[in-house]
This record gives C-alpha cells, structure tokens and sequence, in this order.
C-alpha cells in the first residue's frame, strides 16, 4: 500500500521516479480502509529534502500511510520558503486536537547549542508531552533523539573531541527485539553529529533497553520498554549522496572535516560513494510501522492512554 502525499508536494515526483508506490489524498478517501496517521516533525533545515528521504522509507511497507508534515511555529524558517510551508506543512496548533498512531521527530542543525538555547526548545517540550496522549509511539531521529532523551529521561548530549561522520558497522544486541526482526547481527548506518549520547546514562535508565551499538559511534538504536518511544541516533533514511554534500560543504566553508569513514571506497573522495545502510533502513521503519504502530494502535485513536515509557 502507499503513503498519501499531497498531489503537489515537491517529494511526490520524486518518489514515483523511483517506483515508490505513492497516492494522492483524493485517492485514498475512496479506499474503505483506515490508513494509519503518521505525523512527522521537521526540524531539519532541508525540508524539502528530508521530507522526501522519510515519505520513501515510510512508503516501503504493505500498509497504507497518511503523512501530516509539521514545523515549529516559534521558529522562522531560513532555507524553505514561505509557499512551501503554507501550502504542505502544519503547526503544532493545526493540529493539537487531532491523534496519529505515529510521530517521527527529525534531527535538527542546532546541536552545539545547550537544549534551552534552541529557540523552540519550550514548543517542542509541550509538543511532546502532547504526544503522550495523542500519539501512540514516536519515533526521534539524530538530534531529535537527543532532545527526547533529555526531556523525557533526563539524559544529557556531551560534545565530541571531532565529528561522528561516515557510515559505521553496528552490533545487534537484541535479535527478539520486533524493532530489528530480519536485521543482520551486523549491520551498517549513517552518522553525521558533533554531539553524542552517553551509553551508560540509556543503560542505566530503568525505561529504556539498549538495542544496537556501535564500537566507532556508540549508542544507535534504544527503545522504551512499552516500545512507545524510539531512538535512532544516526541518520538511515539519508541519501547515497548525503554525506558527499555533507563533505564538501565542510571543506568549502573552511571546517575541520575529515573523510566520511567506510564511506567511499578505500577512502577516496573522488570515488562513487558505497551504499550499504539503505536495506536496514527500509527494515527499522518497516518494523515502527508494523510491530510499534499498526498492531498496536486502537482503531479509534480517540481511545489513546497515556504512553509511560516505564517498565511493564
């Protein structure tokens, strides 16, 4: 089944040049069947682009998806246009009645900055204290997994000697886990972040379990123990060239950045990038959708409980 996306929105071609199976909103009101409602928060100055990489990971499943697209509105966008905003996304007041069985929250250009610092910081705090009753689970990406480890456990960010850049091999530590059923015991993911996670404060919070590792990137994957929450710290949804535009945007301002590790092969930037993240990433959203939404989410989302995150 599809992902239903406005007819106009920019993402739209893009995904059925791909094949990706996508549907207007016109379309899918004559289908008898409830599409599960999925909201995504993005944060990211790219929006256009990031939008896309989350509709084409969203739309690889059997089941129908209705995507709500929503911004900050105590933030002023710079690198998205006005008529973009108005016409395909919604704010946090749009939209504060309303339940979906499935929030994603998408990393953010702001790390470096102490969470209070961040200009929206007190919007997304309400935000997703909301979530706990209108939202059945949620997924934080990147710097949105910090942000929600900081505000729902009390976990803190620290800043890195240098950038956690590349494509880095991760350790399976739990295989029953439904979040990475048919995942390899090991497998590769993106990372692109100046700021890390402690490992033992998330294993040392009684609320969440430790699902993958990395030796190079540390913690990647964590779930709360009613599966509500998830926390993905690296970047699965990106692009092959992703991390390239990364790069020489560093080099071209002048920033400290080194070769994305186990990104090009033999590490040669003149060389076409190696995509080996892109099956894992298709799966981690496959299994949200299906094991943490589909069949778990009340039929009449107006029948949402509160989510706990604690241990039942």
């Amino acid at each position: 089944m599809p992902v239903t996306v406005p007819r106009a929105l920019p993402a739209r071609r893009t995904l059925e040049d791909e094949n990706v199976f996508v549907m207007s909103s016109e379309r899918a009101d004559r289908q008898d069947i409830r599409p599960l409602r999925i909201a995504i928060l993005n944060l990211m100055p790219t929006k256009v682009v990031t939008e896309t990489q989350l509709l084409r990971v969203l739309g690889a499943t059997p089941l129908q998806v209705e995507v709500t697209l929503l911004h900050m509105a105590s933030h002023a966008a710079r690198h998205t246009c006005a008529d973009h905003l108005d016409a395909f996304y919604r704010t946090w007041d749009d939209v504060r009645e309303d339940h979906f069985d499935g929030l994603v929250v998408t990393g953010a250009s702001v790390e470096l900055l102490p969470f209070e610092e961040v200009d929206y910081w007190p919007e997304l705090c309400a935000l997703l204290d909301w979530s706990r009753t209108h939202v059945w689970s949620t997924m934080h990406v990147c710097w949105g997994a910090q942000a929600g480890l900081h505000h729902r456990h009390g976990i803190d960010k620290v800043e890195l000697p240098a950038k956690t850049f590349g494509v880095f091999t991760h350790r399976v530590h739990d295989p029953r886990a439904r979040l990475l059923s048919g995942y390899d015991e090991r497998f590769t993911a993106p990372h692109s972040r100046h700021t890390g996670t402690p490992l033992e404060q998330v294993e040392a919070c009684p609320a969440l379990r430790v699902l993958a590792t990395s030796d190079e990137a540390g913690l990647y994957l964590a779930v709360s123990r009613d599966g509500r929450e998830v926390y993905v710290t690296g970047h699965p949804e990106y692009d092959a060239d992703t991390l390239a535009l990364e790069y020489t945007r560093d080099l071209a301002r002048g920033l400290p950045i080194e070769v994305p590790v186990g990104y090009y092969p033999d590490d040669d930037p003149a060389r076409e990038p190696r995509v080996t993240w892109r099956s894992h990433a298709f799966l981690l959203y496959a299994n949200w959708l299906n094991h943490h939404v589909y069949q778990r989410t009340p039929y009449d989302l107006r029948l949402l409980r509160p989510a706990s995150g604690a241990p039942r």
